[in-house]
């Protein structure tokens, strides 16, 4: 299976943050910035989701958006954050977002403890 990914010119600002608007995507994101390639059960079983077929549709939509390279490696599909596009293409947007992201759980950690994170 041959997925469709859009060239660096063709990523639009709105689709990117419409992606990464969703906070399942986002945490796959999060994780898949630690670099290299990724398959997909391992980021399931680490994100705690058990349908696959959930995450298939949130495949589908980060890579439509590129956000991420997707390709088949026998049973499975690889997963790569486009980061040099993304960074190419908007300097700064998802340092931004991860960085706020992760800010965001920390204030929701001190929330629901009442301690810094």
């Amino acid at each position: 299976m041959a997925f469709r990914h859009p060239d660096r010119d063709q990523i639009r600002i709105e689709d990117v943050l419409s992606a990464l608007g969703n906070g399942v995507r986002l945490a796959a994101v999060r994780l898949l910035d630690a670099g290299g390639e990724h398959n997909c059960t391992s980021v399931l079983n680490t994100l705690g989701i058990t349908a696959k077929s959930t995450m298939t549709h949130h495949w589908r939509v980060l890579r439509d958006s590129g956000v991420i390279w997707q390709r088949p490696s026998g049973r499975e599909n690889l997963l790569v954050l486009r980061r040099e596009d993304l960074d190419a293409r908007y300097p700064g947007l998802l340092d931004a977002i991860l960085t706020g992201a992760g800010a965001d759980d920390a204030l929701q950690h001190r929330d629901r403890t009442g301690s810094a994170a």
